[in-house]
């Protein structure tokens, strides 16, 4: 079972970045906007079955912030 931890703070419309706990807290999932820059995809040198998505550091920021 996944439990939201975060959103964006900046969310307005209810479908935006948040980062997600799963059982047991031993990983998360992020979701984002995919990144599909070329020039950016080719630096992250990505393989097969991997993604990159965008994250708004605020909703980072506040996670960190809240697990002092």
């Amino acid at each position: 079972m996944l439990r939201k931890l975060t959103g964006n703070p900046n969310c307005k419309n209810g479908s935006c970045p948040t980062l997600w706990g799963t059982e047991g807290e031993k990983n998360y999932i992020v979701q984002g906007h995919v990144v599909t820059d070329p020039e950016q995809l080719a630096q992250l040198d990505l393989p097969e079955g991997e993604t990159a998505v965008l994250v708004p550091a605020a909703m980072l920021e506040e996670y960190f912030r809240a697990q002092r």
